[in-house]
Order: C-alpha cells, then sequence, then structure tokens
C-alpha cells in the first residue's frame, strides 16, 4: 500500500500530471495514480482530462489561469475606493454583468502591484 502526501500544492499534482502525459500515460491512469499518491479526492478525473487537453495543446504554465476575486476581495484590497465604484468599473467598464459581492471577478482585475 502506499503512503499518500497530504497537503500537495496545485502546481505540483499539475507537473505530475503534465509528465505523466508527455509519457503518453492515459488521462484515466493519470489520475488513478495521483489518487494513490496525493489522496481520492485530490483532483476530479474530469480537471485532469482537462488539463491533459490544455498541455496537449501546447500550454506550459502550471498556474491556474482562473483565479479570481469578489468585489468584497477588491475591496480590501483597495480600501480607498468605494464599492460602488468598484461594482460600477467592474460591470460598467470591464463589461461583467451582475456583479456583486458574490459575483467571481478575475485576476487580471488584480494588479501585479499594490502601491501603499
Amino acid at each position: 500500500m502506499f503512503k499518500t502526501i497530504e497537503g500537495a500544492a496545485d502546481c505540483e499534482i499539475r507537473s505530475v500530471i503534465r509528465c505523466l502525459n508527455v509519457r503518453n500515460v492515459l488521462p484515466s491512469e493519470i489520475h488513478h495514480q495521483i489518487c494513490q499518491v496525493y489522496g481520492d479526492n485530490v483532483m476530479s478525473d474530469g480537471m485532469v482530462r482537462k488539463w491533459v487537453r490544455m498541455f496537449n495543446e501546447g500550454r506550459e504554465n502550471l498556474e491556474d489561469d482562473d483565479r479570481y476575486f469578489t468585489i468584497s476581495d477588491l475591496s480590501l484590497h483597495f480600501p480607498q475606493i468605494s464599492r460602488t465604484v468598484l461594482y460600477d468599473i467592474v460591470s460598467s467598464h470591464l463589461g461583467y454583468r451582475r456583479p456583486h459581492s458574490m459575483r467571481r471577478v478575475y485576476k487580471n482585475l488584480y494588479p501585479a502591484k499594490i502601491s501603499a
């Protein structure tokens, strides 16, 4: 029986997927192997297949592009800007529909560095 690795970073799992994919291991077998090593709930079979597909299409980056923030998250990072103005920027100027405190706003709205 294998010993499982607890608390692995997402990019570690993705690098294993990428490595096994390069070796032409089937997505179902990749899922089986990562579940043996990292535990049954580490990643769904569908998500493994999604990452395999992206790597096959030429993706090299292991980071998740779908990191997102809520209006509340943005408000914490930009306390000098009111939530109403943030809402207006996200909905009117950037074209996201119906943003509110539970609406997800993609990472590209968050600058790389926040000036103090």
